[in-house]
């Protein structure tokens, strides 16, 4: 909650906007990752979405990634926190477990596949990547931030 010291400051300062959203990263036993390729843009990315307003973040995890990609997780712990200071979105990334369904494409998907961390390198922009690679690296959680397009600073 922010504090204001006067109406003034009140009238010159604003209330930050941020939206929370969730994503997994769901590995296989054979080290493959989950990703899609988004319809909105093309591009690819971990499953994911906004956090509904009374959802635990572990069962919007689960929620998403079904609702993108047919899979059913199990969700272990949380490996990264991830702002993007240009939409003011926070994410949040759980490493997950496949726990049943059949991969399938949804109207927020366009193509649904595992990817060897090489092929995640390859296929995606840098700050969707470090999400994956992160929660392969066991020493998270990280906290980073990007602008879109770049990561600023280093993980904490």
């Amino acid at each position: 909650m922010l504090l204001y010291m006067s109406n003034s400051a009140r009238e010159t300062q604003s209330t930050p906007l941020h939206s929370v959203s969730v994503a997994g990263a769901v590995v296989r036993e054979d080290g493959r990752l989950l990703a899609i390729r988004r319809a909105d843009n093309g591009t690819w990315e971990l499953p994911g979405g906004v956090l509904e307003l009374t959802e635990a973040p572990e069962d919007g995890v689960a929620r998403e990634v079904f609702e993108e990609t047919g899979i059913r997780v199990e969700v272990d712990e949380l490996t990264g926190v991830y702002k993007n200071t240009t939409r003011g979105i926070v994410a949040l990334v759980f490493r997950c477990k496949p726990s049943g369904g059949v991969e399938r494409t949804s109207t927020e998907s366009t193509a649904v596949d595992w990817l060897t961390p090489e092929e995640i390198a390859e296929r995606m922009a840098e700050v969707y990547a470090v999400r994956l690679l992160d929660a392969l690296d066991g020493a998270g959680p990280h906290v980073r931030s990007h602008d879109g397009r770049q990561l600023l600073g280093k993980s904490a």
